[in-house]
C-alpha cells in the first residue's frame, strides 16, 4: 500500500496542503498518523477521492467518446498561413496542439482564452514516478 503525506496528496490533486488538511478535517478524505504522527493518505483512497473529484468538475460534450479532458488557460498561439500551434497550461501541465489556422480563428483562441485540451489516443504511455512513494507492505 502506498502512502502520501499531506503535501504530496496537495500536489497529486493540484491543491494546498491547507486544502487537503480541511478536507481532512471536514471528513471528505480519510486519513492516518504515521508512526511520526503525521497526517497521511492512504494511495486507494487519494485516488479515489480524485476520481470522484474529476468526475464532479467534468465539462462534456454530450456527443463525443473522449474521456481525457484538461481545463487550462491559453498561453502562446503560433499561427502561419495554414497551420498553427496552440499551447494551454492546465494546471502543472502543458498541452500543445497542432491544428489549422482556421480552427483556431473559428475558435477564438487566443493568449488568455481558457479551452479545453480533449485528447483521444490508442498509445499512451505510463510510466512509474522516478522517486518512489512509501510503501507499506503487509
Amino acid at each position: 500500500m502506498t502512502i502520501f503525506r499531506i503535501g504530496e496528496a496537495a500536489e497529486l490533486l493540484g491543491v494546498s496542503a491547507d486544502t487537503v488538511r480541511r478536507r481532512i478535517d471536514a471528513g471528505l478524505l480519510p486519513a492516518s498518523r504515521d508512526e511520526h504522527g503525521h497526517r497521511v493518505v492512504d494511495g486507494v483512497d487519494l485516488a479515489g477521492f480524485a476520481a470522484e473529484r474529476a468526475a464532479e468538475s467534468e465539462e462534456r460534450s454530450e456527443s463525443s467518446s473522449a474521456r481525457n479532458r484538461l481545463r487550462g488557460i491559453v498561453t502562446a498561439v503560433a499561427k502561419d498561413t495554414v497551420m498553427a500551434q496552440v499551447d494551454i497550461q492546465a494546471g502543472p501541465f502543458r498541452v500543445v496542439s497542432l491544428m489549422s489556422r482556421e480552427a483556431v480563428e473559428s475558435l477564438g483562441l487566443q493568449v488568455g482564452s481558457v479551452a479545453i485540451a480533449v485528447v483521444k489516443s490508442t498509445n499512451v504511455v505510463v510510466e512509474r514516478a522516478a522517486s518512489p512513494r512509501r510503501e507499506h507492505r503487509p
